[in-house]
């Protein structure tokens, strides 16, 4: 990272937290806590296509040779495992955003998965007669891996990893990419992001939710608001990382071993977290550090100690990142999600 760059890295935490400082919001209480589904599954009729005012699409790719944070041949990488020549990055603006206003934004991982079901809620939920499922017009930057999974990886690496490195790829590479894009500027003149790391989610399922945690974890300052779905709470840094020397365990640290999350300062957080029954579990009965369930349970408990507004759902009879438990769950998690967020 160059001089230049740090500086303005420095300026934009700043900025962010003296937004931060001024704006408050009160979503109470409602669907805190933990919450258990299943086994019988029904897509929600606002993750459906209602006949409601759509939004527009778009699509370009950010090639990862051009990038000055994750280019694809770290040393830590295992050459047998394919990187992606580019990334694909897909936006969903929704009908009811406003060109010229600075609006909320959720980026997610492994994009473009479960973007489908997002931009449904987005088209039902954003005009909601309900106030209390009335979701804010944000936009959707969904963005792609840079390949394969695990340690060794290039996803792994971006996902895995227990530092800022990713939240600082995303916000200093992909969404100004995403603001400069020719196309979306020609639909939208004066798109903006809101700097309030309020209005700044996460979301994503396995590796992607580790890596929604950790942006959050290691830059509050950039984003607040955090999905992860059978998030990977284990042992699945890579062994050569330079992170190993703190975090040996990976983000299997956030809730043993040193227990981050409870002997952390209290962060400026709203987290979702869900684990399926039958999760990803280790082949190994021995090997602790890769028990999903036991990863994502004790995370929770974590959470509840510390006094986070947390969410925790467990589904019955469902496997990793199983899609209909997001049909089942995600329009509720988006609404609680956003409780309390409010324009400045």
């Amino acid at each position: 990272m160059s001089f230049i760059s740090r500086v303005v890295a420095v300026c934009l935490s700043f900025s962010f937290l003296a937004i931060a400082d001024d704006y408050s919001e009160n979503p109470g209480t409602e669907g805190n806590g933990n919450v258990i589904v299943g086994p019988d599954y029904q897509i929600d009729p606002d993750l459906t296509d209602c006949g409601n005012p759509k939004g527009q699409n778009f699509q370009f790719s950010m090639p990862l040779a051009e990038s000055n944070i994750f280019r694809g041949d770290d040393s830590t990488l295992d050459t047998t495992k394919p990187v992606r020549v580019a990334r694909n990055i897909f936006v969903y603006v929704p009908a009811a955003y406003r060109n010229g206003t600075e609006a909320p934004i959720l980026v997610m991982h492994d994009g473009p998965n479960r973007l489908d079901l997002v931009q449904h809620a987005l088209d039902n939920l954003t005009i909601s007669k309900n106030p209390k499922r009335r979701l804010p017009a944000f936009i959707v930057i969904s963005v792609q891996n840079g390949g394969d999974d695990s340690k060794g990886s290039q996803r792994g690496l971006e996902y895995d990893t227990m530092s800022d490195r990713f939240a600082r790829f995303i916000n200093n590479e992909v969404l100004p990419a995403v603001l400069n894009n020719a196309e979306i500027r020609a639909a939208y003149p004066k798109i903006a992001f809101t700097e309030n790391p309020w209005g700044r989610a996460a979301m994503g399922c396995s590796s992607g939710g580790a890596a929604t945690l950790t942006m959050g974890w290691f830059r509050p300052d950039l984003f607040r608001r955090l999905i992860t779905y059978s998030g990977t709470f284990v042992d699945q840094q890579d062994d050569d990382a330079p992170e190993e020397a703190t975090y040996p365990l990976g983000a299997w640290e956030y809730h043993s071993g040193m227990k981050l999350i409870e002997t952390s300062e209290k962060k400026p957080l709203r987290i979702f977290t869900h684990v399926a029954e039958n999760d990803i579990r280790a082949t190994d009965p021995e090997s602790t550090y890769h028990n999903w369930v036991m990863a994502n349970q004790r995370t929770a408990v974590a959470l509840k100690a510390k006094g986070y507004d947390y969410r925790y759902v467990f589904s019955r009879a469902s496997r990793h990142c199983d899609r209909q438990v997001f049909e089942h769950t995600l329009a509720n998690t988006l609404v609680w999600m956003w409780r309390g967020y409010h324009d400045e």
